[in-house]
């Protein structure tokens, strides 16, 4: 399983970044069932498979650091027999998914709070923490309309609409990522999940930044929202962008030109008004 989720985030088929971490923290459970000779052999092991994890996507930070507590929390155990150390890693993994997930949800009820009957929205890429604020501000008698853009290349946009489409009093709307400037005018608030920030830029989806750019020459808000874990310091962590294969933007080979497809751009936080996340809501 472990090697499975590697590929599968390297491959980007979770799309959340919350959902990546917790997907990476349950793999190691894999390990709980192995034997091995000694302790020191398991945390190698562990260390090695959680390198592993990392390595198939170093630009999430929840990942990342999630990934680096656990084992850290089985080293400074200093745990005098394998059994002992297993433990150690089941309690780390249980208390890495349960903050993550908790602040995921209470972020998404923050942002909920926020949200009026009646706004018209914009939203970019896929978001689980920005779909449950919708669902749950819908569930809370609130009607929204909301726009959604595609997401190119890898269109992830298109399963947001979809998410939104089964939901009652929720009309969504899928755009096309250079329509955002078009429908500006009719929104009242940018909603948007976050990989990541750290000091004074935020690190999402790629078109993030130039969405940003757009809605604040229109003096429309910009809220981000997220597991306050996506908060983290430069010391503790450094952004690596991650460049995905041509073929998602073009499947035959270029001829006489270059492809690049970065998968994530990083906005200065001057453009956004407000980060919503577990510990609150921070006025930017």
């Amino acid at each position: 399983m472990i090697d499975e989720t590697a590929e599968e985030i390297a491959e980007m088929r979770t799309h959340s970044s919350s959902a990546v971490a917790v997907k990476a923290a349950r793999a190691l459970e894999d390990l709980l069932d192995d034997e091995f000779p000694t302790v020191e052999e398991y945390v190698r092991t562990l260390e090695r498979n959680s390198s592993a994890l990392r390595r198939a996507n170093p630009s999430h930070a929840s990942l990342v650091t999630t990934q680096h507590e656990i084992v850290a929390a089985v080293e400074d155990a200093d745990a005098e027999s394998v059994a002992a150390a297993k433990e150690r890693t089941r309690e780390a993994i249980g208390a890495v998914v349960e903050r993550v997930e908790t602040g995921k949800h209470e972020a998404a009820e923050n942002v909920a709070e926020e949200l009026a009957d009646g706004m018209t929205l914009l939203t970019h890429d896929y978001s689980t923490t920005v779909l449950e604020a919708i669902e749950t501000a819908a569930e809370g008698g609130a009607y929204l309309d909301v726009y959604v853009t595609e997401g190119r290349p890898r269109y992830m946009g298109r399963r947001t609409a979809r998410r939104l489409a089964e939901i009652d009093r929720v009309s969504a709307t899928l755009i096309v990522d250079g329509a955002a400037g078009h429908y500006m005018s009719a929104v009242d608030e940018v909603l948007l999940g976050m990989d990541c920030i750290v000091d004074d830029h935020l690190y999402n989806r790629v078109g993030t930044y130039p969405l940003a750019a757009v809605a604040d020459d229109g003096d429309v808000p910009v809220v981000v929202a997220g597991s306050s874990a996506k908060l983290v310091d430069e010391g503790g962590f450094r952004f690596e962008n991650d460049y995905r294969i041509s073929t998602e933007v073009l499947l035959e080979p270029p001829e006489g030109f270059e492809v690049e497809n970065p998968a994530y751009d990083a906005t200065p936080i001057r453009l956004l008004d407000r980060v919503v996340t577990d510990a609150g809501v921070r006025q930017l």
